[in-house]
Protein backbone atom coordinates (compact mmCIF):
# COMPACT_ATOMS: atom_id res chain seq x y z
CA UNK A 1 0.00 0.00 0.00
CA UNK A 2 0.69 3.45 -0.67
CA UNK A 3 1.99 5.10 2.60
CA UNK A 4 -0.69 7.88 2.19
CA UNK A 5 -4.04 6.81 1.87
CA UNK A 6 -6.75 8.93 -0.86
CA UNK A 7 -9.79 7.71 0.99
CA UNK A 8 -10.74 5.90 3.80
CA UNK A 9 -14.36 5.21 6.38
CA UNK A 10 -13.16 6.36 9.71
CA UNK A 11 -14.92 5.02 12.57
CA UNK A 12 -17.73 5.59 14.20
CA UNK A 13 -18.40 7.26 11.07
CA UNK A 14 -16.36 9.91 9.04
CA UNK A 15 -14.75 9.61 5.84
CA UNK A 16 -11.44 10.87 5.75
CA UNK A 17 -9.55 12.42 2.13
CA UNK A 18 -6.15 13.60 1.20
CA UNK A 19 -7.03 17.57 0.31
CA UNK A 20 -5.46 16.87 -3.47
CA UNK A 21 -5.48 21.09 -3.75
CA UNK A 22 -2.68 21.42 -1.00
CA UNK A 23 0.04 19.43 -2.85
CA UNK A 24 2.71 18.91 -3.33
CA UNK A 25 3.35 21.22 -0.18
CA UNK A 26 1.11 20.47 2.34
CA UNK A 27 -0.64 17.01 2.79
CA UNK A 28 -3.63 17.43 4.59
CA UNK A 29 -6.20 14.73 5.66
CA UNK A 30 -9.73 16.40 5.55
CA UNK A 31 -12.50 14.68 7.76
CA UNK A 32 -16.07 14.58 6.51
CA UNK A 33 -19.58 13.61 8.15
CA UNK A 34 -22.30 14.11 5.90
CA UNK A 35 -23.14 13.41 2.24
CA UNK A 36 -23.57 17.07 0.70
CA UNK A 37 -20.25 17.52 2.19
CA UNK A 38 -18.84 14.76 0.64
CA UNK A 39 -20.46 16.01 -2.72
CA UNK A 40 -18.72 19.41 -2.24
CA UNK A 41 -15.34 17.84 -1.69
CA UNK A 42 -15.75 15.97 -5.14
CA UNK A 43 -16.77 18.95 -6.67
CA UNK A 44 -13.90 21.50 -5.57
CA UNK A 45 -11.60 18.26 -6.28
CA UNK A 46 -10.54 17.38 -2.57
CA UNK A 47 -10.76 14.09 -4.44
CA UNK A 48 -10.46 13.12 -7.89
CA UNK A 49 -9.88 10.79 -10.17
CA UNK A 50 -12.74 8.29 -11.52
CA UNK A 51 -12.02 5.11 -9.14
CA UNK A 52 -11.86 7.37 -6.18
CA UNK A 53 -14.98 9.51 -7.01
CA UNK A 54 -17.03 6.14 -6.93
CA UNK A 55 -15.26 5.48 -3.41
CA UNK A 56 -16.12 8.45 -2.30
CA UNK A 57 -19.71 8.71 -3.74
CA UNK A 58 -20.36 5.50 -1.92
CA UNK A 59 -18.80 6.36 1.83
CA UNK A 60 -20.68 9.34 0.89
CA UNK A 61 -23.94 7.51 1.20
CA UNK A 62 -23.31 5.81 3.98
CA UNK A 63 -22.95 8.36 6.11
CA UNK A 64 -26.56 8.48 5.99
CA UNK A 65 -27.71 5.36 7.55
CA UNK A 66 -24.72 5.92 10.24
CA UNK A 67 -25.86 9.55 11.40
CA UNK A 68 -29.36 8.68 11.20
CA UNK A 69 -31.25 10.35 14.53
CA UNK A 70 -34.96 9.36 13.78
CA UNK A 71 -33.93 5.45 14.32
CA UNK A 72 -37.07 4.88 11.05
CA UNK A 73 -36.51 2.78 8.37
CA UNK A 74 -38.67 4.75 6.30
CA UNK A 75 -36.81 8.04 6.98
CA UNK A 76 -33.45 6.78 6.64
CA UNK A 77 -34.41 5.82 3.20
CA UNK A 78 -36.11 8.88 2.22
CA UNK A 79 -32.23 10.58 3.70
CA UNK A 80 -30.57 7.73 1.46
CA UNK A 81 -32.76 8.83 -1.87
CA UNK A 82 -31.61 12.56 -1.31
CA UNK A 83 -28.11 11.92 -0.91
CA UNK A 84 -27.86 9.94 -3.92
CA UNK A 85 -29.46 13.03 -5.55
CA UNK A 86 -27.10 15.16 -3.97
CA UNK A 87 -24.26 13.07 -4.63
CA UNK A 88 -25.27 12.51 -8.51
CA UNK A 89 -24.59 16.27 -9.01
CA UNK A 90 -21.27 16.73 -7.94
CA UNK A 91 -19.71 16.15 -11.39
CA UNK A 92 -20.95 14.86 -14.54
CA UNK A 93 -18.65 13.30 -16.52
CA UNK A 94 -17.13 10.68 -14.37
CA UNK A 95 -19.13 7.48 -15.07
CA UNK A 96 -18.02 5.91 -11.67
CA UNK A 97 -19.88 7.93 -9.88
CA UNK A 98 -22.74 7.12 -11.20
CA UNK A 99 -22.21 3.42 -11.13
CA UNK A 100 -21.04 3.11 -7.29
CA UNK A 101 -24.39 5.05 -6.28
CA UNK A 102 -26.45 2.86 -8.19
CA UNK A 103 -24.68 -0.20 -7.05
CA UNK A 104 -25.75 0.79 -3.61
CA UNK A 105 -28.94 2.08 -4.29
CA UNK A 106 -29.66 -1.29 -6.32
CA UNK A 107 -28.72 -3.56 -3.22
CA UNK A 108 -31.06 -1.26 -0.92
CA UNK A 109 -33.83 -1.31 -2.81
CA UNK A 110 -33.49 -5.84 -3.56
CA UNK A 111 -34.05 -5.71 0.46
CA UNK A 112 -36.84 -4.83 3.70
CA UNK A 113 -34.79 -3.52 6.35
CA UNK A 114 -36.43 -4.48 9.76
CA UNK A 115 -34.13 -1.44 11.23
CA UNK A 116 -31.84 1.45 10.23
CA UNK A 117 -29.15 -0.50 12.29
CA UNK A 118 -29.40 -3.28 9.12
CA UNK A 119 -29.63 -0.93 6.74
CA UNK A 120 -26.09 0.47 7.74
CA UNK A 121 -24.73 -2.59 8.12
CA UNK A 122 -25.38 -3.30 4.34
CA UNK A 123 -24.81 0.09 2.48
CA UNK A 124 -21.37 0.92 4.79
CA UNK A 125 -20.63 -2.88 4.06
CA UNK A 126 -20.89 -2.38 0.72
CA UNK A 127 -18.85 0.87 0.40
CA UNK A 128 -16.09 -0.89 1.56
CA UNK A 129 -16.52 -3.85 -0.49
CA UNK A 130 -16.19 -1.20 -3.58
CA UNK A 131 -12.89 0.09 -1.91
CA UNK A 132 -11.42 -3.26 -1.19
CA UNK A 133 -12.47 -4.01 -4.77
CA UNK A 134 -10.66 -1.14 -6.11
CA UNK A 135 -7.98 -2.09 -4.88
CA UNK A 136 -7.92 -5.52 -6.21
CA UNK A 137 -8.77 -4.25 -9.90
CA UNK A 138 -6.12 -1.59 -10.42
CA UNK A 139 -3.54 -4.14 -9.08
CA UNK A 140 -4.83 -6.70 -11.61
CA UNK A 141 -5.23 -4.06 -14.16
CA UNK A 142 -1.47 -2.99 -13.32
CA UNK A 143 -0.23 -6.40 -13.63
CA UNK A 144 -2.17 -7.09 -16.98
CA UNK A 145 -0.24 -4.23 -18.28
CA UNK A 146 3.20 -5.54 -17.77
CA UNK A 147 3.58 -7.25 -21.08
CA UNK A 148 3.25 -3.85 -22.94
CA UNK A 149 6.23 -2.25 -20.79
CA UNK A 150 9.49 -3.40 -21.80
CA UNK A 151 12.33 -3.02 -18.82
CA UNK A 152 13.81 0.30 -19.54
CA UNK A 153 10.58 1.62 -21.32
CA UNK A 154 10.35 5.72 -21.79
CA UNK A 155 6.64 6.35 -20.85
CA UNK A 156 4.83 9.69 -21.41
CA UNK A 157 2.10 10.15 -19.06
CA UNK A 158 -1.18 12.69 -18.83
CA UNK A 159 -2.97 14.10 -15.83
CA UNK A 160 -2.86 11.87 -12.51
CA UNK A 161 -3.72 8.51 -12.48
CA UNK A 162 -2.44 6.34 -9.48
CA UNK A 163 -3.26 6.19 -5.50
CA UNK A 164 -4.68 9.72 -5.43
CA UNK A 165 -7.15 8.89 -8.55
CA UNK A 166 -8.23 5.89 -6.68
CA UNK A 167 -8.33 3.60 -3.24
CA UNK A 168 -4.71 2.85 -3.83
CA UNK A 169 -2.12 1.82 -7.01
CA UNK A 170 -4.83 3.67 -9.60
CA UNK A 171 -4.93 2.90 -13.20
CA UNK A 172 -2.10 3.89 -15.74
CA UNK A 173 0.10 5.11 -12.72
CA UNK A 174 -0.46 2.23 -10.91
CA UNK A 175 0.76 -0.02 -13.91
CA UNK A 176 3.98 2.05 -13.63
CA UNK A 177 4.47 1.50 -10.22
CA UNK A 178 4.11 -2.15 -10.61
CA UNK A 179 6.25 -2.11 -13.45
CA UNK A 180 8.90 -0.35 -10.88
CA UNK A 181 7.78 -2.78 -8.08
CA UNK A 182 9.18 -5.33 -10.12
CA UNK A 183 12.61 -3.91 -10.72
CA UNK A 184 12.06 -2.86 -13.96
CA UNK A 185 14.24 0.11 -15.30
CA UNK A 186 11.47 3.08 -16.51
CA UNK A 187 11.62 6.65 -16.94
CA UNK A 188 8.36 9.03 -17.05
CA UNK A 189 7.78 12.37 -19.10
CA UNK A 190 5.26 13.82 -16.96
CA UNK A 191 2.90 16.92 -18.59
CA UNK A 192 1.75 19.06 -16.38
CA UNK A 193 -1.69 18.92 -17.51
CA UNK A 194 -3.21 22.23 -17.51
CA UNK A 195 -4.86 24.21 -16.28
CA UNK A 196 -4.75 22.56 -12.98
CA UNK A 197 -1.25 20.87 -13.21
CA UNK A 198 -2.38 17.32 -12.16
CA UNK A 199 0.80 16.33 -14.00
CA UNK A 200 3.31 18.98 -12.08
CA UNK A 201 1.88 18.58 -8.77
CA UNK A 202 0.18 15.32 -8.43
CA UNK A 203 1.47 13.06 -10.32
CA UNK A 204 5.37 13.94 -10.04
CA UNK A 205 4.30 13.85 -5.72
CA UNK A 206 3.47 10.42 -6.59
CA UNK A 207 6.49 9.07 -8.44
CA UNK A 208 8.71 10.77 -5.87
CA UNK A 209 7.20 8.70 -3.75
CA UNK A 210 7.65 5.60 -5.12
CA UNK A 211 11.37 6.73 -6.22
CA UNK A 212 10.67 6.49 -10.21
CA UNK A 213 12.89 8.58 -12.26
CA UNK A 214 10.78 10.81 -14.14
CA UNK A 215 10.68 14.25 -15.42
CA UNK A 216 7.88 17.07 -16.00
CA UNK A 217 7.46 18.60 -19.14
CA UNK A 218 4.79 21.05 -20.52
CA UNK A 219 1.89 19.82 -22.47
CA UNK A 220 2.42 21.20 -25.38
CA UNK A 221 6.26 19.83 -25.55
CA UNK A 222 4.50 16.01 -26.19
CA UNK A 223 5.69 16.06 -29.57
CA UNK A 224 9.34 17.59 -29.45
CA UNK A 225 9.82 14.81 -27.13
CA UNK A 226 8.86 11.80 -29.01
CA UNK A 227 10.17 13.70 -32.12
CA UNK A 228 13.56 14.02 -30.43
CA UNK A 229 13.82 11.35 -27.74
CA UNK A 230 13.22 7.88 -27.47
CA UNK A 231 9.58 7.25 -25.78
CA UNK A 232 8.04 3.66 -25.90
CA UNK A 233 4.41 4.01 -25.36
CA UNK A 234 1.81 6.90 -24.22
CA UNK A 235 -0.50 4.90 -21.30
CA UNK A 236 -3.48 7.29 -19.57
CA UNK A 237 -5.95 6.66 -17.27
CA UNK A 238 -9.75 7.89 -18.74
CA UNK A 239 -13.10 9.15 -16.97
CA UNK A 240 -15.52 7.30 -19.46
CA UNK A 241 -15.15 4.78 -22.13
CA UNK A 242 -17.85 4.57 -24.30
CA UNK A 243 -19.37 1.19 -25.77
CA UNK A 244 -17.32 1.70 -29.41
CA UNK A 245 -13.96 3.06 -27.74
CA UNK A 246 -14.03 6.58 -27.67
CA UNK A 247 -12.03 7.98 -24.32
CA UNK A 248 -13.37 10.66 -22.28
CA UNK A 249 -10.64 12.19 -20.39
CA UNK A 250 -8.31 15.00 -19.06
CA UNK A 251 -8.45 17.93 -21.07
CA UNK A 252 -5.26 17.58 -23.63
CA UNK A 253 -5.43 13.65 -23.51
CA UNK A 254 -6.80 14.35 -27.25
CA UNK A 255 -4.42 16.30 -28.12
CA UNK A 256 -1.48 13.80 -26.23
CA UNK A 257 -2.80 11.11 -28.54
CA UNK A 258 -2.94 12.35 -32.07
CA UNK A 259 0.36 13.26 -31.53
CA UNK A 260 1.38 9.82 -30.49
CA UNK A 261 -0.46 8.60 -33.52
CA UNK A 262 1.90 10.90 -35.56
CA UNK A 263 4.80 9.74 -33.99
CA UNK A 264 3.97 5.78 -34.32
CA UNK A 265 3.88 5.89 -30.33
CA UNK A 266 1.64 3.34 -28.86
CA UNK A 267 -1.23 4.87 -26.72
CA UNK A 268 -2.57 2.56 -24.13
CA UNK A 269 -5.74 3.48 -21.97
CA UNK A 270 -5.58 2.18 -18.55
CA UNK A 271 -9.13 1.43 -17.19
CA UNK A 272 -11.56 -1.12 -14.79
CA UNK A 273 -14.31 -1.98 -16.40
CA UNK A 274 -16.53 -0.21 -13.98
CA UNK A 275 -15.51 2.55 -16.17
CA UNK A 276 -16.55 1.11 -19.38
CA UNK A 277 -19.92 2.38 -20.43
CA UNK A 278 -21.55 0.44 -23.04
CA UNK A 279 -24.76 2.28 -22.41
CA UNK A 280 -23.42 5.14 -24.42
CA UNK A 281 -23.11 4.36 -28.01
CA UNK A 282 -20.08 6.77 -28.56
CA UNK A 283 -18.16 9.78 -27.11
CA UNK A 284 -20.50 12.42 -28.62
CA UNK A 285 -23.05 11.53 -26.14
CA UNK A 286 -20.91 12.17 -23.48
CA UNK A 287 -21.57 15.67 -21.13
CA UNK A 288 -18.06 17.85 -20.79
CA UNK A 289 -18.01 19.53 -17.57
CA UNK A 290 -17.14 23.38 -18.01
CA UNK A 291 -14.74 24.38 -15.18
CA UNK A 292 -14.89 27.48 -13.66
CA UNK A 293 -12.63 30.49 -15.70
CA UNK A 294 -10.62 31.09 -12.84
CA UNK A 295 -8.66 27.89 -13.81
CA UNK A 296 -7.64 29.57 -17.17
CA UNK A 297 -6.96 33.05 -16.03
CA UNK A 298 -5.01 32.39 -12.59
CA UNK A 299 -2.30 30.13 -11.25
CA UNK A 300 -3.00 30.03 -7.80
CA UNK A 301 -3.97 33.75 -6.76
CA UNK A 302 -2.13 35.17 -9.90
CA UNK A 303 -4.19 36.66 -12.34
CA UNK A 304 -2.63 35.92 -15.96
CA UNK A 305 -4.40 37.43 -18.19
CA UNK A 306 -6.08 40.84 -18.74
CA UNK A 307 -9.05 41.71 -16.51
CA UNK A 308 -12.63 40.32 -18.19
CA UNK A 309 -10.70 38.02 -20.57
CA UNK A 310 -13.51 35.25 -22.09
CA UNK A 311 -12.50 31.85 -21.05
CA UNK A 312 -13.17 28.53 -22.49
CA UNK A 313 -12.16 25.80 -19.55
CA UNK A 314 -13.59 21.86 -20.03
CA UNK A 315 -12.42 19.66 -18.14
CA UNK A 316 -12.59 16.51 -20.55
CA UNK A 317 -12.17 16.08 -24.11
CA UNK A 318 -13.13 12.83 -26.08
CA UNK A 319 -10.22 10.75 -28.09
CA UNK A 320 -11.58 9.43 -30.93
CA UNK A 321 -11.32 4.73 -30.68
CA UNK A 322 -9.03 4.98 -33.59
CA UNK A 323 -6.21 6.74 -31.72
CA UNK A 324 -6.35 4.06 -28.99
CA UNK A 325 -3.79 0.92 -29.68
CA UNK A 326 -5.53 -1.30 -26.69
CA UNK A 327 -7.71 -0.77 -23.16
CA UNK A 328 -5.84 -2.23 -19.82
CA UNK A 329 -8.14 -3.73 -17.89
CA UNK A 330 -8.35 -6.03 -14.98
CA UNK A 331 -9.28 -8.78 -16.84
CA UNK A 332 -6.62 -8.66 -19.91
CA UNK A 333 -5.83 -6.14 -22.86
CA UNK A 334 -8.50 -5.73 -25.49
CA UNK A 335 -7.62 -4.46 -28.83
CA UNK A 336 -10.08 -3.64 -31.89
CA UNK A 337 -12.66 -3.63 -32.78
CA UNK A 338 -13.58 -1.91 -29.41
CA UNK A 339 -17.74 -2.34 -30.39
CA UNK A 340 -17.61 -6.06 -30.25
CA UNK A 341 -14.13 -6.48 -28.34
CA UNK A 342 -15.61 -4.38 -25.11
CA UNK A 343 -19.03 -5.27 -25.26
CA UNK A 344 -17.50 -9.12 -24.53
CA UNK A 345 -15.71 -8.18 -21.34
CA UNK A 346 -19.11 -8.33 -20.11
CA UNK A 347 -20.46 -11.37 -21.72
Amino acid sequence: MASFHTIKWVDPGLVSMIDQRMLPHQVIYNEYGDPAAVAGAIKDMVIRGAPAIGAAAAFGLALVPVHDTSDKVEIALADLEQASGILRQARPTAVNLFWAIDRIMALVEKRKFTSVAELRDVVLGEAQKIAREDVEINYSLGSQAQSLIPDGAVIFHHCNTGSLAAVDYGTALGAIRIAHEKGKKIFVYVDETRPRLQGARLTAWELKQYQIPFKVVADSTSGFFMQTQKVDLCIVGTDRVAANGDVANKIGTYNLAVVAHENGVPFYVAVPKSTIDLSTPTGGQIMIEERPPDEVTHVGSWQITPDDTPVGNPAFDITPAKYVTAFITEDGIVYPPYKENLAKLFQ
